[in-house]
């Protein structure tokens, strides 16, 4: 019985550990998608001077999109539609 219950707990830790590792692994693909992102953002408002606002949204799409996001915003602001 009582080494049922440790067997049990060593293979819920390790459980708790590989959740933990793969939630990390994702948290940093997100940080550098949305860094890589929001500069790209930067750097074609600053360089192209195209006036595009740094409005909560923008930021947001940016951030979870990342580069494809980035690329919505410009298409989205060459059209005319802002957000």
């Amino acid at each position: 019985m009582v080494i049922m219950i440790e067997t049990g707990l060593i293979v819920l830790g390790l459980v708790i550990i590989f959740g933990a590792f793969l939630i990390l692994k994702s948290i940093k693909h997100f940080v550098v998608n949305a860094v890589v992102g929001l500069l790209i953002l930067f750097v074609a408002n600053s360089v192209a001077g195209l006036g595009i606002g740094y409005s909560w949204l923008v930021i947001l799409t940016c951030a979870i999109g990342g580069t494809l996001g980035t690329i919505l915003i410009l298409v989205l602001h060459f059209m005319g539609i802002v957000i």
